[in-house]
């Protein structure tokens, strides 16, 4: 896993509820470098978006807590860091876009206000330098009559519409590294195509670093350069995305797989989160699984260089 910009490594977040711990990340291990594209793919409440919130330590607390790992970004330990010096890391150094474009804007501003919200954050600018900058931003990520943008409301935009804004929020400080959960969530097939292909004109305009987080391999195999595969708050597969299909090896790998081009679902049901499994969480539902599976966790196991998978079958 290359660690050149961003490194995450022993990653644990857990949630303390009345109920009892549910362990959201457990033991994650990623990494980008510069320019690169991060998939992180999994089912809807696997962990993805808590690795991501974890990242920019904005886990919901009390109930949320970081316990355990490191999360180091250019060479600093982001859980070391006080609350100023994070301020201006989120949305400077590193952008945000959340899953939900609706959800992410406040239905009562309107759309310049927000904008110039996020510039003035991260930038010393005149109110005229603001106005000019955020008609710049918003015409880079395609939104059309820019300048008239400005005194509409989110209500006022379609779907896609409020996703370019949310996009161009996340570059007002001009990040290096750019986290986007679900991009495309409840967008139209052809909208989703140009949200995808404006983050990849982004990305190689500015030279972004990009995590993205999605449920759905198109989505990956369209953009990302490699994949970590995540299943009940752990990685179970980390590779190149050519190899992720060509060759998959953890059985929940080749089980999403099968699901896509076969149709044929995984067997059975993903593990309660508050359910203490012993050994692998996935060897209730594994076609391959041995008596070692039942018992202990593996590890994430290297099979050649640059691929690796939590699996016993490779111990």
């Amino acid at each position: 896993m290359n660690n050149g910009l961003l490194s995450v490594r022993g990653l644990k977040t857990y949630f303390f509820t009345r109920w009892g711990v549910v362990k959201a990340v457990d033991d994650v291990d990623v990494g980008l470098d510069k320019g690169e594209t991060l998939g992180l793919v999994g089912e809807s409440g696997c962990g993805k978006s808590v690795t991501a919130l974890s990242i920019l330590r904005l886990v919901p607390r009390p109930r949320g807590r970081i316990v355990g790992g490191e999360v180091l970004f250019q060479g600093r330990d982001l859980l070391c860091l006080d609350e100023r010096q994070m301020r201006t890391i989120r949305g400077g150094e590193i952008g945000m876009i959340f899953q939900e474009p609706m959800t992410s804007l406040n239905p009562v501003f309107s759309i310049g206000s927000q904008v110039f919200e996020a510039l003035c954050a991260h930038k010393e600018l005149t109110r005229k330098e603001s106005r000019d900058k955020a008609i710049d931003l918003l015409s880079s990520v395609g939104m059309p009559d820019a300048a008239q943008r400005l005194t509409d409301y989110p209500h006022h935009l379609s779907g896609g519409q409020r996703q370019r804004v949310v996009i161009a929020m996340a570059l007002a400080g001009d990040p290096t590294l750019l986290i986007a959960d679900e991009p495309t969530t409840a967008l139209d097939v052809t909208i989703q195509a140009q949200i995808l292909a404006l983050l990849q004109r982004l990305r190689e305009e500015r030279g972004l670093a990009m995590l993205l987080i999605t449920h759905d391999l198109g989505v990956i195999a369209q953009t990302a350069d490699n994949c970590a595969v995540m299943y009940a708050g752990k990685i179970v597969e980390y590779t190149d995305v050519r190899t992720l299909f060509a060759d998959p090896k953890h059985p929940y790998t080749v089980g999403l797989l099968s699901a896509v081009h076969d149709l044929r679902p995984i067997p059975g049901t993903v593990p309660n989160p508050l359910e203490e499994i012993s050994g692998c969480n996935f060897h209730p539902r594994c076609p391959s699984v041995k008596r070692i599976c039942r018992k202990e966790v593996p590890p994430l196991i290297s099979l050649t260089a640059g691929h690796q998978a939590r699996c016993w079958l490779y111990g």
